[in-house]
């Protein structure tokens, strides 16, 4: 009989245990959502993207072109959310920021089967964009590695 709750014990507390590590994974995972950084924070990551992006084009790297473009577009599309629409230089941001992700969709629409040179053309106007709607929102990129 004692064996029998024993046996139990060890799988409630082993239950317990995987119940634990994937709450706190989840807020790890919710921490770093987009929606809850900062302007800056997101600027960053916007720029990190296009400029990986970018490289991976000269080293030949479809897949990773679309990855970090789409990654771009998220950035990109969660900065517009943010932005409001009273502030001019927030408004001057929105047009770059469209242009971002109209030229991520291009990249995704021409897949990562395509010639990555194919990929490179609409991936840097996503990067210049980028740029300048940092520029518009008055956000520097601050390096980290």
């Amino acid at each position: 009989m004692t064996r029998g709750w024993s046996i139990q014990t060890v799988m409630l507390v082993g239950l317990a245990i995987l119940w634990c590590s994937f709450v706190s994974g989840e807020s790890a995972v919710r921490a770093s959502e987009p929606s809850t950084m900062s302007l800056q924070e997101q600027g960053n990551g916007l720029m990190k993207n296009v400029e990986e992006m970018v490289a991976h084009g000269g080293m030949g790297d479809a897949k990773a072109i679309v990855h970090h473009c789409g990654e771009a577009k998220r950035y990109a599309e969660t900065l517009i959310k943010q932005l409001s629409l009273s502030d001019p230089y927030q408004a001057n941001a929105m047009t770059p920021l469209n242009e971002v992700i109209r030229q991520c969709n291009r990249v995704s629409d021409i897949g990562i089967h395509a010639d990555p040179g194919q990929l490179l053309n609409p991936a840097t106007k996503a990067r210049a964009a980028a740029q300048q709607s940092m520029k518009s929102l008055g956000l520097t990129r601050t390096n980290k590695s």
